[in-house]
This record gives C-alpha cells, structure tokens and sequence, in this order.
C-alpha cells in the first residue's frame, strides 16, 4: 500500500469517514507485522482510517520520515461503538508491546 494518510484530527462534528489521528510509536521487542513487508520496528508512525463501509478501519504505518506506508496485519478490522480514537488507542498499546503485533 504505498499511500499517505491525512494527518491531524478533524472536529468531533465531522462525520465518522473524516476522523484522522497520527502518533509516532516505538515498537515493543518482535515489532509490528504488516501485510507487505513482514515484521517493521523501531520508530513507526500509525494512522488509522475509516473504510468506505463506515464500519471497519485500516491501519497505516511507516517508518517514521519514509515516504513508504504498509498496512497493518489483520486490518482492516470492526470498529466498535467507542469508534476510531478507541482504535487507535488499542494499536498504540499492541505496537508498544510488540510481539508482531497486528491491528485486532
């Protein structure tokens, strides 16, 4: 997926769809496992975005400065009531802990 997510956080007014949120993460011991290249570490920058469904998100992560963004294994994934802040929230912690972690 080589693609750049919007950064910043919209107004929480703004539909669903527009809701952005990027952090810059270390990766826990074992990193993060992406669909594309397989095990990422270190400092990795995360963004989550919602699907055209409304119902799931995927889970964007580069190396942080590359220009090259991969998608997060296991996404996309449900979004539950909590919504999007929830999810990103849960993918800091996983990628924080390592372990190849994935995004559900």
């Amino acid at each position: 997926m080589t693609r750049s997510p919007d950064s910043g956080q919209v107004p929480a007014d703004e539909p669903p769809g527009s809701e952005r949120y990027v952090d810059q993460v270390t990766a826990g011991p074992g990193g993060v496992m992406t669909y594309e290249v397989g095990v990422i570490t270190g400092d990795l920058t995360v963004s989550p975005t919602w699907d055209d469904d409304g119902r799931t998100a995927r889970a964007a992560i580069q190396y942080t400065g590359a220009d090259e963004w991969y998608t997060l294994s296991q996404s996309p994934a449900p979004i539950a009531p909590e919504g999007l802040a929830a999810y990103h929230r849960d993918i800091l912690g996983r990628i924080r802990r390592g372990d190849a972690a994935w995004s559900t």
